[in-house]
Formats: C-alpha cells, sequence, structure tokens
C-alpha cells in the first residue's frame, strides 16, 4: 500500500491577539473593573426603569399596585386600634381626654400620630403630663399624671383651680364647691401660688379665721381674716413677717381685739389700724366724735 502523508501540523502562536492583549490590560486597571462590574449593571438598571417609567399610565398602576398593598398590610388586624384606655385620672378627665383625641376607631395604629397625640393630651389644663402607648390587643393606653387643685384663685368675677405651680387646672362654679381649699385673690396671684402656698402653711395657727390672701399690685400679699381684719405683708420675706406676727399673738392675743389692720410692710414700725370704738375707748372721748385711727404696735 502507498503510504499517505500528513501535513506538518503548524503550531499556534501563545501570543495573545492585539485586542485580547488590550482588553487584559484594561482589565488589569482599577478604574476599568469597577465601571464593568457596577456601572454597567446600574446604566443598565436606569434605562430599563426610564423605560418602564416613561409612561404615564405605568406609573399609576404602580403607584396604584404600591397603595393597595400598602393599605391592606396597614389594615391587618394585629395593627388594627380599638379602643383607648385612659389610667391615671378621673372619669370626667378621662373623658375629655378621649373628646380631644377625636380619634375614629377602629383605625389602623400606622395612622395614628404619636407625639400630637400627647401634644392634644397635655393641652389640657387638667393634664400635668401623659404617656401614649401602644398595647397588645390593639388598645391605645394613656397615662396621666392630673394636676391636684391646691388653691382657688378669683380674678375679674372669675373662680379657678389652680395647682401649687399656680397652673390652671379647671374653672369653679361657686366658692362652696371648693370650700377645703384655700383662696387668693388679685392679678398676678397665679404667678405668685407657691409663694402663696407657704403662707397658708404658716398662717396654720390662725387657720379657722382666715379668708384668703390678695395680691396687691402684683408685687405683695394682703392676709384676709374675718370680722374685716387685714394683715399686710411686706414685699420680701413675708413669711418671717407673719410668724413674727403669729409669736406676738400667742403671747398678748393681739387679733382677738378690735383691730381693723395690721401693717407690716415696715419691719422698724409695725402699725394697728384700730376700729372707730377701740380708739374712742382707747382716748375716752365720744365714739361719734372720733375717726378710725392709726396706732403704733
Amino acid at each position: 500500500m502507498q503510504s499517505m502523508s500528513r501535513p506538518p501540523l503548524q503550531r499556534r502562536d501563545p501570543a495573545p491577539s492585539r485586542w485580547a492583549y488590550r482588553m487584559q490590560r484594561l482589565w488589569l486597571t482599577p478604574l476599568f473593573r469597577v465601571l464593568f462590574r457596577y456601572g454597567l449593571p446600574t446604566m443598565i438598571a436606569a434605562l430599563l426603569v426610564a423605560a418602564v417609567l416613561g409612561s404615564a399610565d405605568r406609573r399609576a398602576a404602580i403607584m396604584a399596585s404600591v397603595d393597595e398593598l400598602r393599605t391592606e398590610f396597614q389594615n391587618r388586624p394585629e395593627f388594627r386600634v380599638s379602643l383607648v384606655r385612659v389610667t391615671g385620672s378621673s372619669l370626667e378627665l378621662a373623658d375629655a381626654v378621649r373628646a380631644k383625641l377625636g380619634l375614629r376607631l377602629p383605625m389602623s395604629s400606622f395612622d395614628l400620630d404619636m407625639d400630637g397625640a400627647r401634644a392634644k393630651i397635655q393641652s389640657l389644663d387638667a393634664v400635668a403630663s401623659a404617656q401614649v402607648l401602644l398595647r397588645s390587643g390593639g388598645v391605645l393606653h394613656v397615662e396621666i399624671t392630673e394636676r391636684v387643685p391646691a388653691v382657688i384663685w378669683r380674678v375679674d368675677g372669675e373662680l379657678m383651680l389652680l395647682d401649687g405651680t399656680g397652673h390652671r387646672v379647671a374653672g369653679l362654679g361657686a366658692r362652696v364647691d371648693r370650700s377645703d381649699l384655700p383662696l387668693i385673690a388679685g392679678a398676678g396671684a397665679d404667678r405668685a401660688a407657691d409663694e402663696a402656698m407657704t403662707l397658708f402653711e404658716a398662717a396654720l395657727p390662725i387657720n379657722v379665721r382666715l379668708r384668703g390672701l390678695v395680691r396687691i399690685g402684683e408685687r405683695r400679699w394682703n392676709l384676709v381674716l374675718d370680722r374685716d381684719q387685714t394683715i399686710l405683708l411686706p414685699q420680701d420675706n413675708p413669711v418671717a413677717a407673719l410668724e413674727r406676727l403669729l409669736a406676738l399673738d400667742a403671747a398678748e392675743d393681739i387679733l382677738a381685739r378690735d383691730i381693723l389692720a395690721i401693717d407690716l410692710r415696715f419691719d422698724q414700725r409695725p402699725t394697728l389700724k384700730l376700729s372707730t370704738p377701740a380708739w374712742a375707748a382707747l382716748n375716752g372721748i365720744e365714739t361719734e366724735q372720733t375717726p378710725t385711727a392709726e396706732s403704733d404696735l
């Protein structure tokens, strides 16, 4: 047999082509790798989004679907609030809190503005502070710290209940409705309620005769007793002046005498204002001929 000769094998050049070499060089560049791995996919995604959202109808359909999904999620039973529970307050204040919130229950907890609800509640005069929490079982829990009335304030013919700091708690129809509370009167008395409470504590020995405190010129107090007796207290250190008078009264029973007013505004020169009969008896003259007068203590 005639043997067939095979053509000689041609060896492939191992060197890369010009384009392959350039691509390898580019791939070794960090910036090119970043652009290829992140920039190109981002550009493709942006083009796809632009193509989809380029139509107003498609945008409206997508938004409608998103809103529907969100509404279905928010209206799930586990997120529904169906009860407002108020603790730490009276029944009247609890009703006022619910009315102030004005919630239309049941409603989704996602529709609740917790900070706004707390601000509404704390705007009530009788509320010192409030905490608003969501509890399991669809309960909106409101924990109230209620202001405690400490004094009655009479101003411009109206009566108001104030706490110990002078903050308004509520209106008052008649004095007899809270006869257990002391009375202050006059413009600016609410801003000095803490000082008034200290004076009431100091006046406990004559509490049965005490009718109230009157703010004079928004700077000092007059203490009013029964039998139309008035004690004029100084602007500075009124408690100390009252305590000195009470010590004198304990020794001399001075408040039981026929005196209209005791002026303590001057430490070195307290003054008594006697009634007309008392002054007449003191001077041994006819009552109808003698005007009301003053006498130094």
